[in-house]
């Protein structure tokens, strides 16, 4: 009949692969492999210092495992019983890294090496670049290791060690019993503590060897004080005070005295009898351990996997279905704040156009004016005309300049509050030409000119006055009516009177010219401001009917989206509700299982271990 630990190991197994977790069912198989083995796994650990290495070479009584301060034990040592000593490193791991101390893979290279130096080369080996060797094997004919008893030295932990801790629990689940390892100089460490919790969740046999007692005077105060802090960290392992020194010393010496004062009488007897003597009630631990950290973490993954589905699924559709309706009238109400902002936007920019354009001709005016104060339009006109020209055409271009880009930067602006998922929905305004036709056509004035004819006859008419009123004061003097003062003065007022015609007649052409400039300037400003306001309207309408077909066919695919989700509601919710059904039955079979392992007889206890005499050495 087989084991009831066995139907359970199995069941455990058929649960992780039920669940596909086939990273939780590979350690199982291979756990469930070791257990139908007839011999037992002692995996030894500890941290850097502590004797792992030495412990093991009392127990066989022999110097296998590299010790010394300067030597750090960098790959695993299994040593097992043979009827003639042999040793040989293996190198080449399997692809996936796991099973670096696994007996039995065929595919690696086995390199024989003596006995006596064996691992000092494995763990140069592993310290030289591009070395492969992954651990060494040493057979040895020992009655403990006949009996059935396995060791396994490994690379130190902690701090100072050379693996993470997940590294080490690894190697646990391939072990069917742990050896702690910890020195007698101090007491357990938090780090020492918290590594044999977590030893003992996966492997519940451990058993504390407490090293180096011959050379700790106090080592039973150290003793006790670790059993205290086992028992309060509630870590099911007993504490054996041991002395490697003493032990192959007393093999030496065939010393059965100092044999039993080593304390290896005690660790021997609890090898071979509580464990050997009683590998149906370790097993039944072993499994009862693995098993109920496997169904944990089945337990808790579903656990988690019935929470998505309470929070995912159907609820997660409706509120994409709610989520599109919103979306919707958000849309809707975008779409109605953009028309008015671009309504407004349209409606100031055409104000300021049209107060810039205003702004820039009149500017041009003052400047006409104040030019005719002093030109002279008869001589100055082609130049003033180019100059005019000039002049109305950069204010042609800088106001449409000035549309094209403020157009640009609302249609942008729109575009960010419409949709600011897309940038490029903007269209591109560009730039237009400016209405530079309506620059030129300045008609040049009708300008009279003072012809010399006209200045004789200008200058005759005044000097007849000054003639006539000088003349006839100096007859008063006897002087004929005509004479040289009369002449001279008749000379001087026919000047005065053509220089004042000639000014009268530049002020009369002035006043021409700037007539003739501000109508050419006004309309200018009248069409300028009708091809202004035309774009403008143009731009509005390419701007409103981009953006308002945009907002319809959102719309549309938003509507078809959400009838969508409204169709796929009731499958997800059935969906879910299947899932349910389905994650509830796994929990209650993991649970049912729980409660069978939990029955398996035999609970860890710690023991108290009584303390070997008192070392006389």
């Amino acid at each position: 009949m087989a084991s009831p630990w066995l139907g359970i190991l199995d069941d455990t197994i058929q649960a992780c692969v039920t669940q596909n977790r086939p990273d939780l069912a590979q350690p199982l198989w291979e756990r469930r492999s070791r257990l139908l083995e007839p011999t037992l796994r002692v995996l030894v650990l500890g941290e850097p210092g502590q004797g792992k290495s030495q412990l093991i070479n009392a127990l066989v009584s022999a110097q296998v495992c590299a010790v010394g301060d300067d030597l750090t034990t960098r790959v695993p040592a299994i040593v097992e019983y043979a009827e003639t000593p042999s040793a040989a490193m293996i190198g080449q791991p399997d692809q996936d890294g796991r099973g670096a101390i696994e007996a039995g893979a065929e595919s690696r290279r086995l390199l024989p090496v003596p006995v006596e130096s064996v691992t000092h080369r494995a763990n140069r080996d592993a310290t030289t670049p591009g070395g492969d060797v992954v651990h060494a094997r040493i057979g040895l004919p020992r009655p403990l290791l006949q009996a059935g008893i396995t060791l396994v030295d490994t690379p130190p932990t902690g701090v100072a060690g050379t693996r993470n801790l997940s590294t080490v629990l690894s190697e646990v689940l391939r072990a069917d019993a742990v050896l702690f390892v910890t020195d007698a100089t101090s007491e357990l460490s938090a780090t020492e503590l918290e590594l044999l919790e977590q030893v003992t969740r996966i492997c519940p046999t451990v058993l504390v060897a407490l090293t180096k007692i011959d050379i700790v005077p106090g080592w039973r105060d150290v003793a006790e004080h670790d059993r205290d802090r086992l028992a309060a960290a509630e870590v099911p392992a007993t504490v054996v005070p041991v002395s490697a020194t003493l032990r192959l010393a007393a093999a030496r010496n065939s010393d059965r005295a100092l044999n039993a004062e080593s304390g290896f009488e005690e660790l021997v007897h609890r090898l071979r009898h509580d464990w050997l003597g009683r590998s149906e009630e370790l097993n039944q631990r072993s499994v009862a351990a693995i098993s109920e950290v496997t169904l944990t973490r089945l337990t808790t993954a579903l656990h988690e996997k019935y929470a998505a589905v309470q929070h995912g699924s159907a609820g997660d559709a409706v509120t994409r279905w709610h989520a599109a309706g919103r979306e919707v009238e958000q849309l809707q109400h975008a779409s109605a704040r953009g028309q008015t902002l671009l309504a407004d936007g349209v409606a100031d920019l055409t104000s300021d156009l049209e107060y810039d354009l205003r702004d820039r001709t009149r500017k041009i005016l003052r400047e006409v004016d104040e030019y005719f104060e002093a030109a002279d339009p008869s001589r100055t006109w082609p130049e003033f005309e180019d100059w005019l020209h000039d002049q109305l055409t950069e204010v042609a271009e800088t106001n449409f300049g000035w549309l094209f880009e403020r157009f640009d930067w609302l249609a942008r602006a729109l575009a960010r509050h419409i949709a600011p998922h897309r940038p490029d929905l903007a269209p591109d305004v560009g730039g237009g030409d400016a209405p530079l036709e309506h620059a030129s056509g300045l008609r040049k004035p009708n300008v009279e000119k003072f012809s010399v004819g006209q200045q004789l006859f200008v200058g005759m008419r005044g000097s007849y006055g000054g003639l006539l009123m000088f003349g006839l004061a100096t007859t008063v003097a006897g002087m004929p009516l005509i004479n040289p003062i009369s002449l001279g003065a008749g000379a001087a007022f026919g000047l005065k009177s053509v220089f004042e015609e000639r000014g009268s007649r530049l002020k009369r052409r002035q006043t021409v010219a700037k007539t003739a400039a501000h109508r050419h300037v006004d309309d200018f400003f009248l069409a300028c401001s009708k091809e202004s306001r035309d774009a403008t309207r143009r731009l509005q309408r390419l701007l409103r009917d981009r953006y308002t077909e945009y907002a319809e066919q959102r719309r549309a695919e938003i509507t078809a989206s959400a009838k969508q989700l409204k169709q796929s509601v009731d499958k997800e919710t059935a969906e879910r509700n299947r899932r349910v059904r389905e994650i509830s039955a796994g929990l209650d079979t993991l649970n049912e299982l729980r409660d069978r392992v939990r029955s398996l007889p035999g609970q860890v206890r710690a023991s108290v271990t009584p303390a070997p005499r008192e070392l006389t050495a």
